[in-house]
């Protein structure tokens, strides 16, 4: 039998997730990871796991001529499914709730690969909200064979949908063994921009991204128009804002912020300059549900820039809270923040629900159990409250 499991990521989120796991495996030495590029976003993929000197072993050429998700998953899927006719891995591992996840959770399950689902469980409870990504989770989920949830929460959803409680394991989220590694080694940044803003500042940093595609638009503006009054009220804070790199969301971003004072836009950044900068701030205003999982790791709350999130153990364990794009309240919930940094800190007081740091050695060891090679891993230890909010304690 193969000993080779691919780890299939399109995304930047997927490799930083699944770099560790990788890691892991090769550690443990029971299984060869193999890391797998599905050709979404390569690019970036590749720069991710640069991060953590890995490299894909695999990338597949997907040509795009219209964007859309249906032009994107039947290439994946179809280059997927001739790699694994001819290399068949023992079994695959996706991560989340991409296009690439889809595309890899359904290719494997045709050819009859046992599909690992990494931080399965996430629901939002709405279709519409984040779309595309609560239906591919969903989906994901009904031909998994293993599902590595997050958190308690998560592994609660997984039964309430009828998931045999034997293939679900609490495992925490292996982002944030990927962002405490890379944040310890305070590597200089990479980014010319931001190293000159952060150079000799003794100012609080508010980081600041707003990449989701409801974002877009006016919700975005709205969002902009806030970072300038927070600018104009508080004159020892600087903003960085890693923007879209869409050429129509960098224009939008850059006519409303382009020449205010303590604002620094950016291309997409490296994820150890993301780290980092996650590490160094005050505040974060974010609706990325990456960051939510990682910033708590570093004690800084989060005010997510959105309606709804999929991550409410943030919200149970306090260290987030819900701001969606309305000026008025973006600035009046930072303002309380930064004009009180005992409420700031009170914030994060009871560290992360999202994981330990031993989370990829969880998913190391479940894989190598499902395919008869180990014992099965403890689940990540969790409070009495865990089992009614969602937090770890």
């Amino acid at each position: 039998m193969s000993r080779e499991v691919h780890l299939v990521g399109g995304t930047r989120p997927e490799a930083v997730k699944l770099a560790p796991v990788a890691i892991a495996m090769r550690e443990a030495g029971l299984l060869t990871p193999i890391l797998l590029a599905s050709g979404q976003h390569p690019t970036m993929v590749t720069q991710a796991l640069a991060a953590f000197d890995l490299e894909p072993d695999i990338t597949l050429q997907v040509e795009r001529e219209t964007g859309s998700q249906a032009e994107l998953l039947t290439a994946m899927i179809r280059e997927l499914d001739e790699l694994w006719s001819v290399r068949t891995p023992a079994a695959v591992i996706v991560q989340g709730d991409t296009t690439t996840s889809l595309a890899g959770a359904l290719a494997a399950f045709w050819r009859r690969i046992p599909v690992v689902h990494l931080e399965a469980g996430l629901r939002s409870g709405d279709l519409e909200s984040p779309f595309p990504e609560e239906g591919n989770r969903r989906l994901v989920a009904q031909v998994a064979a293993l599902h590595l949830a997050p958190t308690p929460l998560a592994a609660m959803n997984l039964l309430d949908e009828k998931i045999p409680v034997t293939d679900v394991l609490i495992t925490g989220n292996t982002v944030v063994d990927a962002t405490l590694a890379v944040a310890a080694r305070k590597l200089p940044f990479e980014n010319a921009d931001v190293a000159a803003a952060r150079a000799g500042s003794t100012n609080r940093l508010v980081l600041v991204t707003a990449h989701r595609r409801e974002s877009w638009g006016e919700p975005l503006d709205r969002i902009l128009s806030a970072v300038k009054e927070l600018i104009a009220r508080y004159d020892d804070i600087d903003v960085i804002l890693p923007s879209h790199p869409n050429p129509a969301v960098r224009e939008q971003v850059d006519a409303a912020l382009r020449g205010v004072e303590r604002v620094t836009v950016t291309d997409p950044l490296p994820y150890p300059d993301l780290a980092r900068l996650l590490s160094e701030a005050y505040l974060v205003l974010t609706d990325s549900g990456g960051i939510q999982e990682e910033a708590p790791s570093f004690g800084v709350p989060a005010l997510v820039l959105r309606d709804v999130t999929e991550r409410v153990e943030s919200l149970h364990a306090g260290c987030a809270k819900l701001v969606g794009s309305d000026p008025e309240l973006i600035v009046s919930e930072a303002s309380l923040l930064l004009d009180s940094r005992v409420r700031r800190d009170s914030m994060t007081a009871g560290g992360n629900p999202y994981g330990d740091g031993l989370a990829a050695q969880r998913t190391a060891q479940a894989t190598a159990a499902l395919l008869g090679l180990a014992g099965f891993p403890e689940a990540m230890p969790v409070s009495r409250t865990a089992l009614t909010t969602g937090a770890v304690a």
